[in-house]
């Protein structure tokens, strides 16, 4: 509750500062985050470091800087969110290959736009909502409870619906794409333990099937997306071609084929852009505890 109330203070200020200085507030509390945050800041450390293999030590702390900067201005936009209109988020946002999303949507099996945990998704799936086709995002149920109702009624109030990662949330997807409707969720994290085993920059990991398993059983086209911040901070949504999935007979095979195609989406995004992949839990720990003691950010 205590984490609630202070977000909730926060928020209340973020929502009547100018974006500006809600940006440099949020900056503030980014620096605050990247030298208290131990805990989040040597596994997003750890993560960009197999995204940049290459990269020094010197520069992958650079790079987990500009990431938590990079991720406080997003939440300095969502806090915001609760007094904003679809009109004032327009011009934050240009697009790219939007020709890619009007084509799957032309084939009525409504699109599942899957993407990283990159950028602010709140602007885009906004300004979608009320000009192209009714939004959803999949995700995960946050704590406390709160602050959950909290992001649910701030999207909803913009046209987004918010949907449980769960049994629940998975009819509802189902309802949505029926309806020909975007449903979003994010694919480079296994929040169950029940993703397809495959490699993500040459390391085992699980990746969600729930997205490939729809588009095998019932042919909805996966578009890849990101939503990238620019240097003026305005967003570029940028849309690849969609994936279609196989219909080979072996439902197995054929989920894993799909699977294998998006971690080469996110492959080339994220590498392209790691200051912008926030994520702050650990996708590698036996690799991470292999190198303990030996770097320390």
């Amino acid at each position: 509750m205590i984490q609630y109330r202070a977000f909730l203070t926060l928020q209340w200020v973020m929502e009547r500062l100018p974006r500006g200085l809600a940006y440099a507030l949020a900056i503030v509390v980014a620096r605050l985050a990247f030298v208290f945050a131990r805990g989040a800041r040597s596994a997003l450390a750890d993560n960009l470091r197999a995204a940049r293999p290459e990269a020094t030590a010197a520069e992958i702390r650079t790079l987990t800087y500009r990431n938590f900067r990079y991720h406080s201005k997003a939440y300095a936009d969502l806090m915001r969110l609760p007094t904003a209109s679809v009109e004032d988020l327009r011009p934050l946002m240009d697009t790219q290959g939007l020709e890619h999303l009007e084509a799957a949507l032309a084939r009525r099996r409504g699109v599942l736009v899957v993407s990283a945990h990159m950028g602010s998704w709140e602007v885009a799936a906004a300004i979608w909502s009320a000009t192209i086709a009714p939004v959803s995002l999949f995700a995960e149920v946050l704590e406390p409870k709160e602050m959950y109702a909290w992001y649910r009624q701030t999207r909803a109030r913009l046209g987004i619906s918010v949907l449980p990662l769960n049994q629940a949330g998975l009819r509802q997807v189902l309802r949505a794409l029926n309806n020909n409707e975007m449903v979003v969720t994010a694919v480079d994290r296994d929040f169950t333990g029940t993703g397809v085993e495959t490699t993500m920059f040459g390391r085992p990991v699980r990746i969600p099937h729930g997205p490939a398993a729809i588009a095998v059983r019932r042919g909805t086209p996966l578009l890849p997306v990101c939503v990238l911040r620019q240097r003026d901070d305005r967003y570029l949504a940028i849309g690849w071609p969609p994936i279609f999935a196989k219909d080979s007979g072996d439902a197995e095979a054929d989920v894993r084929w799909v699977v294998e195609r998006l971690v080469a989406h996110l492959e080339e995004i994220i590498r392209a852009h790691p200051e912008q992949w926030h994520m702050p839990h650990r996708l590698w720990p036996a690799q991470a505890q292999a190198r303990s003691g030996t770097l320390e950010l």
